[in-house]
């Protein structure tokens, strides 16, 4: 298992693609400070220690989601929690791994 497995899951492109191409949701759990540097386009910025907090919205949006972050960690918590949930969600590592897959 990946050091990134610990966390609720790797960063397996093909899925990224899969996702995507599914009309997934990516969610970027790092502080809004990090997120206003950089991020995916049209994502959203939940932040991970909110996450619990709005599980039902994201519920809500009945779509697929992918987490990022900046490394994986986060998005491995937030990942592994959501699934916990109900969410069909995958964690996408560093937001950079999904960026070059959004147009």
């Amino acid at each position: 298992m990946s050091f990134f497995g610990l966390f609720g899951g790797g960063n397996d492109s093909g899925s990224i693609e899969e996702y995507i191409k599914d009309g997934a949701i990516v969610i970027d759990v790092r502080t809004s400070q990090e997120f206003s540097g950089g991020h995916v386009n049209g994502s959203k910025n939940i932040v991970l220690n909110s996450i619990p907090m709005n599980v039902e919205e994201i519920k809500a949006l009945n779509k697929k989601i992918i987490a990022v972050c900046r490394s994986g960690a986060r998005s491995g918590q937030a990942t592994s929690f959501l699934s916990k949930h109900g969410v069909d969600v995958i964690n996408g590592g560093p937001w950079q791994n999904v960026a070059k897959f959004v147009n």
